[in-house]
């Protein structure tokens, strides 16, 4: 099942980061970021934060399960997402924690065929 706009936008809302807190559709599901940085993942409306000493110190009792099939455990805080304080600052948290992102390369330029 994948994620609703519906979901996301009240992700968005609870976390009240503004624009700081941005997201990208990937294959029906989503990735949010903060600051450009991957904070959590939104799959089958579940919103996945990303492991860290963040999650283990400010949510140690989160149940643990993987996003998507083939990957490791991810905390699941769909618990928080009535705490709006709580939500934003692991959140935030783990931003500070996660590194920056690599600057994309330039596109090389498209030969045109003869």
């Amino acid at each position: 099942m994948a994620t609703d706009q519906d979901f996301i936008d009240y992700v968005a809302e609870q976390v009240a980061l503004g624009e700081r807190l941005t997201h990208k559709k990937m294959f029906g599901e989503y990735a949010l970021y903060v600051d450009g940085k991957v904070v959590a993942f939104a799959c089958d409306n579940s919103l996945f934060v990303k492991p860290s000493d963040a999650a283990a110190s400010l949510a140690p009792g989160l149940p643990q399960r993987p996003p998507y099939p083939g990957a490791r455990d991810y905390p699941v805080a769909d618990e928080l997402l009535d705490d709006s304080d709580t939500i934003r600052r692991l959140v935030l948290a783990t931003a500070e924690l996660m590194p920056v992102p690599r600057p994309r390369k330039a596109a090389a330029p498209r030969r045109r065929g003869r």
